[in-house]
Order: C-alpha cells, then structure tokens, then sequence
C-alpha cells in the first residue's frame, strides 16, 4: 500500500483508572496507569501503523525529555517520524484521562504545539496516496494540507471556520455526532434523518460521509449507496479512541481499495474493538 500522511495533535496521553471520582477534598487510589503516545492525530497513526499501512505523521511536539519520547515511541510503532517538529521554547502537550463511571478528559495543549502553516511538508502531503487531516489543527492549516494533497483526503471532525473550503477538498468526511451537528447546522435525531444529513454533506464536496448518532449507531452515505451500522454488543469502558481507531480502519481500507461497505464495516469493527480498553491508544494489530 501506498504511504499515509496523517496531519494532526500529538501530546503524552496519562490514563488513569480509578473505581470513583472522588469529591472537592478526597483521595482515591489509582487502580491501573498507563502513559502513551497519545492525541488523535498520533492514535490515527498508530491504528494505520497496526494495520500495516506505511504511514507518515505531521506533529508538533515540545523541545523537552517528553516530545523526546514520544518520537521515539511513535518511530517504535512503525510511524515514520521525520515531519514531527520540535517547537523551541513550548512544552509537549498532555492529555490526562481518567476513567471510573465513564471518562473525564484533561487537556493541557499550548497554542505552541499546534501546527503553523509552514510547518507542513508540502512535497510528502504531496504524493501521499491518502492524507488524513484532523481538524483540531487551525483551519487554515488544516486548508493548506488538503489543497496540497493529490491523493484521498479524509477529514476527521467539523471546522470551526472555512468549512464550505474544506469540505470541497475532502474525499471522506467523519464526524461524530456533535460535529455532524456542526456541519450541517441543526440537531440530528435518529439513523434516517443523519443519512439526508450525510448526502447534504457530500453534496458540498465530499464522495464519502460517515456520521456517528448517538444511541444508534454510524451512518454511510457515497454515491449511489449508504449503510446504518447498529451499536455492537461490546462492553464500553473508554469511548475516547473509539472515532481515532475508526479514522484508521477506515482510511486503511478505501486506501487498499475496498467496497464503501466493507470499508464501513471494518472501522466500526475497530472502534468496536477499541473502547473495550481504557485510553485512547488502539490496539488493532490483526484487525
């Protein structure tokens, strides 16, 4: 398969479990610990990574011990690291999550570990057969990399700005069920009403729109077909991964060359297999 470029956050990801969230004053012990490369741009990366695709990711870390690390880790996980920058005088993003009855999302992200527009290889975003762009990067960047792009380009998330432009870029758009309320501009309720939704969507740009509805399930809409896939039966522990592990499966697949349906299946498949598990890190090596 051809290479992946994936355009988004990178930070140190601190899980932590706890059997309660304790009170204004109170003490709870910790009962399991992990501490990640983390952010969604960097899990997007590593699910592809775990799926066998060869991937590049484009991030911003801090000059410290931990940006360190965290290259190191992601080079570990088979992602090629040489578009990571290092930015000078910024510490590296943290995300703390904690789980007990549900999850609890910290964020420390300094405006330094965003990326800027000259940080963006154009020439690797270029000749990427697929470039995902996360849309927690400032929307002109995020613009940037996808006018750059000559291959498949997947949108994760809903602009806060610029959307008409991006989204005429856009191959494949994913949203969950909040952005997708974005995007289209009012509430959605139920599976039929997010496919009209979906299709107004691709209308704009897009060839490809999957939108998560909450207590339903995901929606797919391309040309000439659209899929309801239900919630499967899986425990939920951690939902934070689960739209980072889909990104990843589905991206893989239409990359490869799969059916919209298939590839719709195999990402809800992995996010299925992804929030089984505390924190944000997927596990889809044999998916």
């Amino acid at each position: 398969m051809d290479e992946i470029v994936v355009v988004g956050q990178m930070a140190r990801d601190l899980v932590l479990v706890v059997d309660e969230v304790p009170g204004p004053g109170g003490t709870a012990p910790v009962r399991e610990r992990r501490e990640v490369l983390g952010g969604k741009g960097a899990n997007i990366a590593v699910g592809l990574a775990q799926l066998g695709a060869a991937v590049e990711l484009v991030g911003v870390v801090g000059d410290d011990d931990t940006g360190e690390r965290l290259i190191a880790r992601a080079a570990a996980d088979g992602i090629g690291t040489g578009a990571v920058v290092s930015r000078k005088g910024c510490e590296t993003g943290l995300i703390v999550n904690v789980v007990a009855d549900g999850w609890r999302y910290l964020e420390d992200l300094p405006d330094g570990v965003l990326l800027r527009e000259d940080d963006l290889p154009i020439d690797l975003i270029a000749r990427a057969a697929a470039v995902v762009v996360q849309l927690q990067q400032p929307p002109e960047v995020a613009l940037k990399a996808a006018r750059a792009a000559t291959g498949c380009v997947v949108l994760d998330g809903a602009p806060e700005r610029l959307g008409d432009e991006l989204l005429a870029c856009a191959d494949v758009v994913r949203a969950d069920h909040q952005e997708a309320e974005l995007l289209v501009g009012r509430k959605l309720t139920g599976a039929d009403d997010a496919l009209r939704a979906a299709h107004q969507v691709r209308e704009r740009g897009p060839r490809f729109v999957a939108f998560a509805v909450d207590d339903v399930g995901n929606v797919f809409a391309w040309d000439g077909g659209e899929l309801v896939v239900p919630l499967g039966d899986v425990e939920v522990v951690d939902t934070t991964g689960g739209g980072d592990a889909f990104v990843a499966a589905l991206t893989f697949g239409l990359t490869r060359g799969d059916g919209p349906e298939d590839a719709a299946r195999r990402a809800v498949e992995a996010a299925g297999a992804t929030v089984t598990r505390p924190g944000g890190r997927p596990d889809l090596t044999g998916c």
